[in-house]
């Protein structure tokens, strides 16, 4: 009896183990930035978001975007389990490390970021997520300047 309610138990959670794995969102693919047709002349262009374009790949595990910046290719990688993943970000031939923590909040992706700035520790938030007609939502939210409120850009791209 104590043999079966313990079969029972684990079964159960491979189940409900499997059931979360398949409600996570698929961002695998490439995706080009969608022009803002709201955006003022002169705006920021490319640089919101995950810039004009980037790729995923994403597993179980992982998921892992490769931009095209001026630099060439930045890859960054991330643990879709909540564990920290560290990236280093190279501007104009300074390196910054970036420490990651990815986590699921439904459908979306959120990605805390932090890194050590000139003031001190600064922590972005990432969320990724898809709108109905399966664009890719890239909402940044960024500390403010000099104590100012923070700001959030939304930028989306399309799959192909």
């Amino acid at each position: 009896m104590r043999r079966a309610a313990l079969l029972m138990t684990a079964a159960a959670m491979m189940l409900s183990t499997a059931a979360l794995a398949a409600q996570a969102t698929s961002f695998a693919g490439k995706w080009t930035m969608v022009a803002d047709p709201n955006a003022a002349a002169g705006g920021r262009g490319g640089r919101g978001g995950l810039g004009m374009s980037v790729s995923i790949d994403q597993d179980a595990k992982m998921l892992t975007m490769t931009r095209t910046t001026q630099a060439g290719d930045t890859k960054t990688m991330y643990m879709l389990d909540g564990s920290p993943s560290k990236n280093t970000m190279n501007f104009g031939g300074n390196s910054m490390e970036q420490t990651s923590t990815a986590k699921w909040d439904g459908a979306k992706l959120v990605i805390a970021t932090t890194s050590q700035g000139q003031n001190g520790p600064t922590t972005t938030t990432m969320t990724l997520s898809l709108d109905a007609s399966g664009n890719m939502l890239v909402a940044q939210t960024r500390p403010g300047r000099n104590g100012g409120d923070p700001t959030t850009t939304t930028s989306t791209y399309k799959k192909g």
